[in-house]
């Protein structure tokens, strides 16, 4: 879609001789233009609502709402976040929130945070083959209580995966291959042990912390948000593979990658490694041309590009707005 795109606006603007726009211009207007439109899905969301809510929304292919939800949940993806540690070294019950550094993404609107309370075995693994197992001779894993479904996490290099089949009581099959090395550090948790923890405010949680009827427990945790760090309640709520944060991420950022010939005209060439479409759905294409001839007139301080952007998406709009 990025290619149509371009050469959608690239058309627009040489139409009447307004400029040539580069790769790198176009990819950085691209962002923006996606980025605006993927903000715009949570407020057309809660137009939607209250529109059902007054019965002014209708069903079947009158139903404005699933279009919305389902270009929303595009984004919407889950990982178990990165505890802190103390400089001495010793796990917190404080996690960093979801970004690019610690889960290769950055979160837009965290839904919902799951905590895996019971912890069934910490241990060792002894040996990486075959691949999709977990081989522990030090631990009997029917005997703490592992099955099918619970959670298995490296502690050395922060990857997860299910467990999908107990082999005997020293083996599990897995479901993704997290070990690389002997001797890795990792964790398993029982999946039935998952509760939602409910986010309170920094000055709630102290009030609730002081009386024994409301104090966050295992069965009912709490958490609080603050510079990008998440507390949890209680505080035995701790370390790699206890907490799951299910969140709207960003859109990644759309990139334009090309060839240049030898008269310096730079040719689509979406088989280069840092090539990236637009993650929106197609009928978006029409919107994020129209967003991106905006940025481009006022770029170019050309004021009749800007507004001609501008009036053809009041006009057009978006197949997903309901207005």
């Amino acid at each position: 879609m990025i290619n149509s795109v371009r050469n959608t606006v690239l058309s627009v603007a040489n139409k009447n001789n307004y400029g040539y726009i580069s790769p790198q211009d176009f990819n950085l207007y691209a962002k923006q233009a996606q980025i605006e439109i993927f903000e715009e899905y949570f407020g057309t969301y809660n137009k939607i609502i209250n529109m059902e809510n007054a019965r002014m929304a209708g069903t079947d292919y009158a139903d404005i709402e699933q279009p919305v939800a389902e270009a929303m949940e595009t984004f919407l993806t889950s990982n178990f976040i990165i505890p802190v540690f103390t400089p001495s070294g010793v796990v917190t019950n404080q996690y960093y929130a979801p970004s690019f550094v610690t889960v290769g993404n950055d979160y837009y609107l965290i839904n919902k945070l799951l905590c895996y309370t019971k912890l069934l075995v910490t241990s060792i693994n002894s040996n990486i083959l075959p691949a999709y197992t977990l081989i522990d001779p030090l631990v009997n894993y029917n005997t703490a209580g592992v099955s099918v479904g619970d959670i298995v996490v490296n502690l050395n290099t922060y990857l997860s995966a299910t467990v999908t089949a107990v082999v005997s009581n020293t083996t599990l099959n897995i479901s993704d291959n997290i070990f690389s090395i002997i001797g890795q550090n990792y964790a398993i948790y029982s999946a039935s042990s998952v509760v939602e923890a409910e986010k309170v405010s920094m000055g709630k949680i102290t009030m609730l912390n002081a009386s024994l009827l409301t104090s966050p427990s295992n069965m009912y945790p709490a958490y609080t948000m603050s510079n990008n760090l998440l507390s949890l309640y209680p505080n035995n709520i701790k370390g790699y593979g206890a907490v799951n944060a299910v969140y709207f991420r960003y859109p990644k950022d759309p990139k334009w990658t090309y060839i240049t010939l030898a008269n310096g005209e730079p040719v689509f060439d979406q088989t280069q490694l840092d090539y990236q479409d637009f993650e929106l759905p197609l009928e978006e294409e029409y919107k994020l041309a129209m967003k991106i001839l905006q940025y481009c007139g006022m770029s170019i301080r050309e004021t009749e590009l800007a507004q001609f952007g501008m009036v053809q998406e009041q006009q057009q709009g978006t197949t997903l707005n309901p207005q």
